[in-house]
């Protein structure tokens, strides 16, 4: 079922994006995996092939507690994709970077599987 919701959303999301996903179709789509990483035994392969996700919750976690604390920003703006956006980079260029250390890692974790 979530893979027909996923595939129904990627169809109106091809660039220029019309919908927009959201935190809570992120969150759902975070939970079912880590459920199915949970369900299979593998849940510290998990950080290896979400890496990427992983490093975008640690970037706003960062970005609050050292504002809290000092008063100044680690980056331009958390989460880490739009640190890279306000650095210049355009929002494909880091949309396919992303998706490509993504897809090293899912080969790296099959490997370790």
């Amino acid at each position: 079922m979530a893979i027909g919701a996923v595939l129904g959303f990627l169809m109106f999301n091809l660039h220029p994006a019309k919908v927009f996903m959201g935190d809570t179709g992120s969150l759902l789509l975070g939970g079912v995996i880590s459920a199915l990483a949970l369900y299979l035994k593998i849940p510290l392969l998990l950080i290896v092939i979400a890496l990427i996700p992983v490093l975008e919750t640690l970037s706003v976690m960062l970005q609050v507690a050292y504002y809290k604390k000092t008063g100044n920003r680690i980056f331009k703006m958390a989460p880490l994709h739009h640190h890279f956006e306000l650095s210049g980079w355009k929002e494909s260029k880091v949309v396919i970077i992303f998706s490509a250390i993504t897809l090293i890692l899912c080969i790296i974790g099959l490997k370790i599987i």
